[in-house]
């Protein structure tokens, strides 16, 4: 069996193209950005994970997914290889996205934004009120991730026994 579950923040908006022909198809692409469970040398740490989403899935993305927003999705993971402009074979990896939904409610959406912009324009902080800053949103973030992970876990559930069932 082949299913990826995700749960993480946009690195950017959603990228949409349409495919070519009589029916043409939106084809979205995204970056979701995953922390790991363990950190090295006590700096967290992420892995990004590229993501394709296709049909009115693709438009929802585009129309409602933005930079930095939690998201969860679930999906297959899609190797595949091409050769680029220098002649050199380069390999791929991606989730094909199946479902997709908010992990935060607009409202913490909106406050982790607000929270972003004033970091980008705030003075310096000491070392020490940073790594302070950093577990209490680690502790919250960890707190909103227990409480969307049921949901996700009881909708894939279903979605496998579905899948099991035909």
């Amino acid at each position: 069996m082949n299913k990826a579950i995700l749960v993480g923040r946009l690195t950017r908006d959603p990228e949409v193209r349409y495919s070519q022909g009589e029916n043409a198809t939106a084809v979205a692409r995204y970056t979701v950005a995953v922390d790991r469970r363990f950190k090295r040398d006590g700096e967290p740490t992420a892995d990004f994970i590229p993501c394709v989403v296709f049909g009115r899935s693709a438009e929802f993305a585009e129309k409602y997914f933005r930079q930095g927003m939690r998201v969860s999705i679930s999906g297959r993971i899609q190797t595949g290889s091409y050769t680029n402009r220098d002649g050199v074979k380069v390999y791929t990896t991606e989730v094909i996205v199946e479902e997709q939904e908010f992990a935060e409610s607009r409202a913490e959406s909106e406050a982790n934004r607000a929270s972003y912009n004033r970091q980008q324009s705030a003075p310096s902080l000491t070392r020490r009120e940073a790594d302070q800053k950093a577990a209490s949103r680690e502790e919250a973030r960890r707190a909103e991730e227990k409480k969307c992970a049921y949901s996700v876990v009881k909708r894939i559930t279903k979605s496998i026994t579905r899948t099991l069932q035909s």
